[in-house]
């Protein structure tokens, strides 16, 4: 086989073009450094053309590069599907890379894994916490096999998506807060002191949206970082927040919190999300078979009274 067609160097270059660094690819592949700039050049030498820029300590495609990508890629899931179609293992096995949201991974997954954990061991997932367009991005490059979403939109360019459930909104704020025990409006909000995860969160982005449209200019958020740190913020009567419901659900059963009476405009989902066009191995559809169902059992599950 001509080096151009070997699947071996294909790889190398699809994870370095995914990651934009020979480093990390090589951490990724287990291989040496040395051993992917190698493969990389090899490619490049049968081809004869450059498929990197090189710019100091950073890279990018070059015309080549991005037009040699979605074949490299074409490739390579059909590899990965004859070999599936040929030799189907009994049991999942290999690495999952899994993009994750802290709502759904502290609040809504943890039986997930526990299943993986013990029921499919071969199975080795690697969860990457990142949010919005970065998760789109990796996904879209492969650097993730999976991602879990949750926005207002459904269709993603460039991405198969299951939509899993919708995800209710929460506005709270410490017991006897002033705005507490009435109907409240938007322009309610706005000179309140608003609490929030970080920026790019759609929850977050959509809810600073909404207020600014109402209150004609930008309004000022406390950033906390994290839902743990923005809703215990929230318990010391540092201010309002919104957040979704299962994250706060059990500080308002403990009255720790209490919910105000405003709905947003918009609505989320949660969703899992792949590159389309691409053939799942075992262990992904596993993922997304076993995930459907959790979280299929815990909208159909009666509240705790």
């Amino acid at each position: 086989m001509s080096p151009a067609l070997d699947l071996r160097l294909l790889a190398t270059f699809e994870k370095v073009a995914a990651l934009l660094s020979f480093t990390r690819a090589a951490a990724e592949l287990a291989y040496a450094q040395s051993t992917v700039t190698a493969q990389v050049r090899a490619l490049e030498q049968d081809l004869g053309v450059a498929l990197f820029d090189r710019l100091g300590s950073r890279i990018r495609l070059t015309e080549a590069g991005e037009r040699l990508l979605p074949y490299a890629r074409r490739l390579l899931d059909l590899a990965a599907e004859a070999r599936a179609a040929a030799v189907e293992p009994h049991e999942p096995s290999g690495l999952l890379t899994v993009g994750t949201i802290e709502s759904l991974t502290s609040y809504r997954l943890p039986p997930l894994f526990e299943l993986f954990h013990h029921r499919y061991p071969k199975v080795r997932l690697s969860l990457r916490t990142t949010i919005g367009d970065e998760t789109l991005d990796a996904l879209r490059r492969g650097v993730y096999d999976l991602g879990f979403l949750m926005e207002a939109r459904t269709e993603h360019a460039g991405l198969e998506t299951v939509v899993l459930l919708p995800e209710p909104l929460a506005l709270v704020a410490a017991p006897g807060h002033p705005l507490a025990g009435r109907p409240l409006t938007t322009g309610d909000l706005c000179g309140a002191t608003l609490l929030a995860v970080e920026s790019g969160c759609a929850f977050r982005d959509l809810f600073e949206a909404e207020l600014t449209a109402v209150a004609g200019e930008p309004v000022a958020f406390r950033e906390f970082g994290t839902v743990e740190a923005t809703k215990r913020a929230a318990a010391t009567g540092l201010g309002i927040a919104l957040l979704p419901e299962v994250t706060v659900a059990d500080a308002l059963a403990a009255q720790a919190l209490q919910r105000l009476d405003w709905r947003p405009s918009f609505t989320l989902h949660s969703q899992l999300a792949w590159r389309s066009g691409k053939r799942l191995p075992p262990a992904a559809r596993l993922f997304v078979e076993q995930t459907r169902r959790l979280l299929r059992e815990q909208q159909e599950r009666p509240p705790a009274s």
